[in-house]
């Protein structure tokens, strides 16, 4: 698994998630996530087109990045998320938190209209 800094603007980043995605990686999201919260960026799109695995552990350091970009008036996205992590998603009813969007450019759409 690969994270990396996709794009950002002045409001918002994109991280893409390339392989998959656990307890470690994502904590790497996080890191990174929380260096864009201090610079004062609201905004945060995961773009998971990339992404072929996503465990529990994972999932749980993404309830908790949701939380956080909460707590500082900001908001997570997901772009691109296919096959059995938006299969997960349904099941755990982590859809119903998480905005699912099909790619990047349609979670960016988002972003403006807020």
């Amino acid at each position: 698994m690969e994270t990396y800094l996709g794009e950002a603007d002045e409001k918002v980043i994109v991280i893409v998630a390339d392989g998959g995605l656990n307890k470690g990686t994502a904590e790497q999201i996080v890191q990174v996530v929380q260096q864009a919260i201090d610079c004062g960026m609201k905004g945060v799109i995961i773009d998971c087109s990339k992404l072929d695995i996503l465990s529990s552990a994972g999932l749980g350091k993404m309830l908790m990045l949701h939380k956080k970009m909460k707590q500082h008036g900001g908001e997570v996205k997901i772009a691109g998320l296919h096959g059995m992590a938006v299969q997960v998603l349904r099941l755990t009813r982590l859809d119903g938190i998480f905005q699912l969007y099909p790619d990047v450019a349609q979670a960016r759409l988002a972003f403006r209209g807020t």
